[in-house]
């Protein structure tokens, strides 16, 4: 390579920079003015870094086999910011695509004007004053793995003026004098997902952490049913409760006894009568008249929509689905003793055969498949992110090349897109998706088939994945969804 072609190459890349720099303004106004939450082939692109927004560019290549430049969505990003928009979740990435597919010789405004007209000029000062008058308290009854992920997700979007609001977190008193320190240094500091993004303080006078300028009360008790939230100007509020410690009606039902409570959602699968909610699957399931519902579990939640997917095309006779999943809270760091099988043994030394009820539990929000699914786990000794490994009997002959694009296009662009992921990588591993938000990655290059039968290796952050699904069943409960952008029908012509 020459001299020349050499300084192209960093000239190219120069160019490119400064362009992602000069869409990071635009993407925190229409954000934070107008609520409108930009990404790129379903990256958020929200408090991103140059480099963060370069990669979500390049990330394009690996689903759509073309590049996406920054040169392509800048102009989107310069016209949204004159158009007034209102509250939206707008991919930018799939917009362009389909500008570049359609008519690229049109103005973008023009395009914008027919793909995203519902939204434009729906901004208003007072609108924007209303949609902060009406946010949803939220109280995190419990402030452990699960707990402090949720908050870290909370807090991200009270950025934009979600209509969702940390209010409280709920915690039985420690042993320690500086009890609060300690829960605001765990906030802040994560040994798997790293550091908060954003500045920690905490108000000892008043017992409150501050989070990027959310107060968040941090209150003691050692039950849910003698608390008076509204003494802390808490009313209304959805209760998450992610301790695990009651999982019936009866138990979560003591939430709903405490002043200041409306519902209750459980990070755990639900017992009895208690709805669990894949969200994607069965959200719909969700009344006003639902006090008590479950997010059922992190597994559950990874194999359900790509199920869903498989069992809607091709039609699942039966299966067995077997779980690789990291070691938990619950398990022992050296040999001790433990109520449950094998689980004593240590959890970094071993891996360890366990039970799950998550293929059963499956049929709770696909009814369609129940009976049809069987299923098992092995802890191993990583402290995150899993592997589903499906095991498929259909009813029709399957290749892996047609269930591999069928699932890429599930992935991208229809209603399962926040829910499936797709990876087509020979050498990605687990620690590749830490973070990640979607409920499952399908793993395409580790895909078998064998006539009807299909083998497919599903990955999942089961704490970061299983947070955002949470905060997702929420929104629904609390009434808060915008309108997604562009539609989740793929033109016809850009399958080709």
């Amino acid at each position: 390579m020459s001299h020349e072609q050499m300084n192209e190459h960093l000239s190219d890349w120069t160019e490119r920079e400064s362009t992602a720099e000069a869409m990071i303004p635009l993407i925190g106004r229409l954000y934070r003015k107008n609520n409108v939450v930009t990404s790129i082939y379903g990256r958020a692109i929200i408090n991103q870094s140059v480099i963060g927004i370069l990669r979500a560019h390049r990330y394009v290549r690996q689903v759509e086999n073309s590049e996406l430049s920054v040169h392509d969505t800048y102009p989107f990003l310069e016209a949204m910011d004159r158009l007034e928009l209102g509250c939206a979740h707008i991919d930018i990435g799939k917009l362009a695509v389909k500008y570049r597919a359609e008519n690229a010789s049109e103005p973008v405004e023009e395009f914008l004007r027919r793909e995203i007209g519902e939204v434009i000029g729906q901004f208003s000062a007072e609108s924007a004053q209303n949609a902060e008058n009406d946010t949803k308290d939220i109280v995190l009854y419990g402030f452990g793995r699960i707990g402090r992920l949720l908050a870290r997700i909370l807090i991200e979007k009270a950025g934009g003026g979600n209509n969702l609001r940390l209010r409280a977190i709920v915690v039985r008193k420690g042993g320690a004098e500086n009890d609060l320190e300690k829960r605001a240094s765990l906030l802040r500091r994560d040994s798997v997902h790293g550091s908060f993004n954003g500045t920690i303080s905490i108000d000892t006078q008043d017992s409150a952490i501050i989070a990027n300028g959310n107060y968040i009360k941090v209150i003691y008790s050692d039950g849910p049913d003698t608390l008076d939230y509204t003494s802390y100007g808490i009313n209304n509020a959805i209760v998450i409760d992610n301790t695990g410690i009651w999982r019936d009606e009866e138990g979560l039902g003591r939430h709903l006894k405490s002043k200041g409570v409306s519902r209750v959602m459980l990070t755990a699968p639900g017992k009895g009568n208690i709805k669990n909610i894949v969200y994607g699957i069965n959200h719909g399931w969700i009344t006003d008249d639902d006090r008590i519902l479950s997010a059922a579990s992190c597994t559950t939640n990874a194999i359900t929509p790509v199920l869903k997917a498989i069992h809607d095309e091709y039609g699942i006779v039966d299966g067995h689905v077997e779980t690789v999943h990291s070691y938990t809270n619950d398990q022992n760091l050296i040999d001790n003793y433990h109520k449950g099988s094998r689980r004593g043994r240590s959890a970094p030394l071993n891996m360890v055969i366990t039970e799950t009820g998550a293929a059963t539990a499956v049929a709770k929000a696909l009814p369609e498949l129940k009976g049809k699914l069987t299923g098992n786990a092995i802890r191993v000794p990583t402290p995150n992110v899993s592997m589903a490994i499906l095991n498929l009997n259909l009813n029709s002959e399957v290749s892996v090349d047609a269930v591999n694009e069928y699932l890429r296009e599930m992935a991208l662009h229809s209603e399962l897109q926040k829910q499936i992921d797709f990876v087509n990588s020979p050498e990605v591993v687990s620690t590749d998706f830490v973070g990640s938000r979607h409920a499952g990655i399908v793993d395409a290059q580790a895909t078998i088939t064998a006539g009807n039968r299909l083998i497919l290796y599903v990955w999942y952050d089961n704490e970061a994945g299983y947070s955002a699904q949470v905060i997702r069943v929420v929104s629904q409960m609390a009434g808060v969804s915008y309108p997604i952008f562009p539609s989740r029908e793929r033109p016809d012509q850009l399958l080709d």
